[in-house]
């Protein structure tokens, strides 16, 4: 695991008339400060990245389709410096990805719908905040294509 991010399995709860999915709470480990919530809607074979916040913690649960989401660690001085992690997240694995501040990060949209991402982020959007670089950067040692394993 990267230095820092933290996975939190997440609760869907069921009965006749549909679910519940919990995402955050102020009393959770991970919560520090509420600063804003978004949702992302990616179509399939779409791939938002890479970016890394300055300052902001994100928040990321997927609430509807599927993600490849990937985190890479460029911290000087971080135990995991160059350390590549995937997540495969979905309501079907229901999970809170906390990532701390300058851990670049981004995702893929996989399958056959929309995936819609939600973000708690503990700060509002700032453009002086966020760091950004294409996709297929050659300094993110990353493949965004599929592996046929």
């Amino acid at each position: 695991m990267i230095d820092g991010v933290v996975l939190t399995p997440l609760r869907q709860i069921f009965d006749e008339r549909g679910k519940v999915m919990h995402m955050l709470r102020e009393d959770s480990e991970v919560f520090s400060r509420f600063g804003e919530i978004y949702f992302s809607c990616t179509h399939p074979g779409v791939v938002k990245a890479w970016h890394l916040h300055k300052e902001m913690t994100l928040n990321y649960a997927v609430i509807f389709g599927e993600i490849k989401f990937v985190l890479f660690d460029d911290r000087e001085g971080s135990s995991t410096r160059g350390e590549i992690q995937e997540f495969f997240i979905s309501p079907e694995n229901y999970v809170l990805v906390t990532v701390p501040p300058l851990i670049w990060n981004g995702f893929k949209s996989v399958g056959t719908n929309t995936a819609i991402v939600a973000n708690c982020a503990t700060l509002p959007h700032s453009p002086n905040e966020i760091e950004r670089r294409p996709a297929f950067d050659a300094s993110i040692p990353y493949d965004w294509d599929i592996k046929h394993r």
